[in-house]
């Protein structure tokens, strides 16, 4: 007969895993940061984990979802491309582990060396702040990327415009 497992005692369970997740999120900004692609991709689920039409899926702010891993690959490619350096830090960083799923919600505050564009604006991948989802599912090989989601986070000018927006109507 299987003994009960206290909350304390599965908490404990829990918590090797939720450090090896957090390991392999923490891994994959220092190999963005790095301009490391193939860490990057050594991140994600391999092909023999997921197909290469749907296994993975990625959505980047302003970006349609992408999906499988070439599509992710190479707008990892183009974001370490068009900057000269990249930085992440990472805020609000919480993890939930569920069986061989784990998601990672953190606040990526990001600076970069892009250029700015015209009329002095800075382009999208010059500083800001995403919300980012990364949901990551157990291997044999420990914890790999299955999809990423990141959100820009609203400035407070962004709020003021819609809010005219909706004095407009």
């Amino acid at each position: 007969m299987a003994e009960a497992v206290s909350g304390n005692d599965r908490a404990a369970a829990l918590e090797p895993d939720e450090e090896a997740v957090l390991a392999a999120n923490q891994a994959l900004y220092e190999a963005l940061e790095n301009g490391d692609l193939e860490a990057v991709e050594a991140i994600w689920l391999g092909p023999d984990q997921a197909d290469d039409k749907g296994g993975v899926f990625c959505v980047h702010p302003g970006w349609p979802a992408l999906i499988g891993r070439a599509q992710v690959t190479r707008s990892y490619m183009l974001i370490m491309a068009n900057t000269e350096y990249i930085q992440f830090f990472l805020t609000d960083v919480e993890v939930d582990v569920q069986g061989d799923v784990a998601l990672v919600t953190c606040t990526e505050n990001i600076l970069s060396g892009g250029e700015p564009e015209e009329e002095g604006e800075l382009g999208p991948l010059v500083g800001g702040k995403v919300v980012s989802t990364n949901l990551f599912r157990r291997t044999p090989d420990g914890w790999r990327l299955w999809s990423h989601h990141g959100s820009p986070v609203l400035t407070s000018g962004d709020d003021e415009d819609d809010e005219e927006d909706d004095d407009d109507e």
